[in-house]
């Protein structure tokens, strides 16, 4: 049995899409208990399973506007890191939070811990294509400075996972830049393509704009903690953006839009749908000794169960395991 921590009060949406995520969960995997932190009473508003999940009260919570490092030290009984602790205990094989970035980067790194010979655990997500095979992108926002060495590990980290997760036998690994030239880039970019180019256990195919990451250019994309971030907000803003301005339009176009839009209503889903980054799962903290995964702070229910899915699939192909085994310098066994 997959024993998952789930902080049931961090998000826009809590503890109601949570709790619905959880319980459709539930439903859908036999093999799973969830262990719910947070507010008892109001989490029962909203949970309709009764097996195979517990609640662990606390009125404490981390805040949205709350610093990292000192919400962890202070508020000990929050939500998160009671969370984060089941796990470092072992009474939890990973945890789950849609509350603030910062905080569960600091639970996972003070509180869980990272793997011995993993330098910085960095932030990765599968993100969308129009194909619908995504890509794994990191670090997007673990660390807003890198160095090449750092960068070089984040593709050793997210080649790891997309065979072992996603099951890509040889993913390909691109390095994220202003240009496909292996010439193009500043200091950073040059140092870490020699690196990845050197390295004959990825397959790593040169550099990689921003433009085509939605075209199946990669099937990892390294990049630093800032760039990392800037992009996926880019890439969700406008998904975002071409969803309500289709919709807008349709709605303002009058009968000619609205018989148009149900004459393509099977092509809009299907456009919907590829460009959803939702169904993907959360971001996974990677390089950590357990599965700390962020939801998006505005994740619904289906979000929420498509990251416990995501979590499931990681302790099942056991992962993280594997991850410790591969970092382990050989001497030492």
């Amino acid at each position: 049995m997959k024993k998952i921590a789930v902080d049931a009060m961090g998000g826009d949406n809590a503890p109601q899409a949570i709790v619905e995520g959880v319980n459709q969960a539930l439903a859908a995997f036999k093999d799973i208990e969830i262990q719910l932190y947070g507010d008892e009473a109001k989490i029962k508003d909203y949970l309709t399973a009764t097996e195979r999940v517990s609640i662990i009260h606390t009125d404490e919570k981390i805040n949205s506007d709350d610093e990292p490092a000192k919400a962890i030290r202070r508020k000990k009984k929050a939500s998160m890191v009671l969370g984060a602790q089941a796990v470092k205990e072992g009474s939890a094989d990973a945890v789950i939070s849609a509350g603030n970035t910062g905080a569960l980067l600091a639970a996972g790194l003070f509180v869980v811990g990272r793997i011995k010979g993993v330098d910085r655990p960095g932030l990765m997500s599968t993100m969308p294509t129009a194909d619908g095979k995504g890509f794994d992108m990191l670090d997007l926002g673990a660390n807003a400075e890198n160095t090449a060495a750092h960068l070089h590990q984040y593709a050793i980290l997210g080649s790891f996972y997309a065979k072992n997760v996603r099951g890509l036998a040889n993913p390909r690994v691109g390095l994220l830049n202003n240009g496909t030239e292996d010439t193009k880039g500043d200091p950073l970019r040059k140092e870490t393509y020699a690196l990845l180019a050197a390295d004959s256990s990825l397959n790593f195919v040169g550099n990689v704009e921003a433009r085509e990451l939605m075209n199946n250019v990669a099937d990892v994309i390294v990049a630093d903690g800032f760039t990392g971030n800037a992009v996926l907000k880019t890439m969700e803003g406008t998904a975002l953006t071409i969803m309500g301005t289709l919709k807008s339009s349709i709605k303002k176009g009058g009968l000619k839009a609205k018989l148009g839009a149900l004459l393509l209503k099977d092509s809009l889903y299907s456009l919907r749908d590829s460009m959803d980054y939702s169904s993907a799962g959360g971001a996974v903290l990677f390089g950590l000794k357990a599965p700390v995964v962020k939801c998006h702070g505005s994740s619904d229910a289906k979000a929420v169960f498509h990251t416990i899915k995501q979590v499931r699939t990681m302790l099942e192909t056991n992962v993280v395991g594997q991850l410790v085994e591969e970092f382990t310098p050989k001497d030492s066994e």
